[in-house]
């Protein structure tokens, strides 16, 4: 059974469950406008009802249940979201990695929150998930993920060009990783399922 929470006397790191709904509500309402093209504003008060909630929910719970992508809330001490973090498009087979994801919502900005809840999933990834390794896609411009990602002591492994499709282009990611050895966390390669290359 994975755990997949951490927390500590700041802030917590879960699944975010459907007792969490007016958490979410107020988090999506009282955002600020967006900041910069990473930043996503407040959403519209429409759009956040409960059944849109729990569809949100049982979504996150099923990629969950099929090992692809895990995306958890962050919550402050007085049950606030803050923001979140996932580990998308799980790789199992040969490799063991997934793609490392965070947003702190900018009205909870310069607090510290990212680098608490960054280095929580990390931890979950490789001791909970069993990953080997947890990759970082950063667009050149993002300053402030990438000083993260060094902060964080994440390794960077160069340029990868038009790697993703956002905001109708191609852009280019910066790529930071960390594996299991990193951590000084031995990886149990018997449990991996080997398949023959044809």
């Amino acid at each position: 059974m994975k755990k997949l929470e951490r927390k500590n006397s700041r802030i917590s790191v879960r699944p975010m469950t459907l007792e969490d709904y007016n958490a979410w509500k107020d988090a999506h309402l009282t955002k600020r406008k967006s900041q910069n093209k990473w930043d996503n504003g407040p959403m519209e008060l429409s759009d956040l009802t409960k059944a849109n909630y729990r569809k949100l929910i049982n979504a996150q719970k099923k990629r969950r249940e099929e090992d692809v992508f895990y995306d958890l809330g962050v919550f402050n001490l007085k049950g606030d979201l803050v923001g979140n973090v996932s580990l998308m498009e799980v790789a199992r087979g040969v490799s063991q990695t997934a793609f490392l994801g965070y947003q702190i919502f900018n009205n909870h900005w310069r607090q510290g929150y990212g680098k608490e809840a960054v280095k929580f999933m990390i931890d979950i990834g490789f001791k909970d998930l069993k990953l080997h390794r947890i990759e970082a896609g950063i667009e050149p411009g993002n300053i402030r993920s990438i000083k993260l990602a060094k902060t964080l002591g994440m390794r960077k492994e160069g340029l990868k060009k038009r790697a993703i499709y956002l905001r109708g282009q191609w852009v280019d990611l910066i790529m930071y990783t960390l594996t299991s050895e990193d951590m000084k966390i031995k990886f149990d390669t018997s449990t991996m399922i080997h398949r023959r290359r044809t």
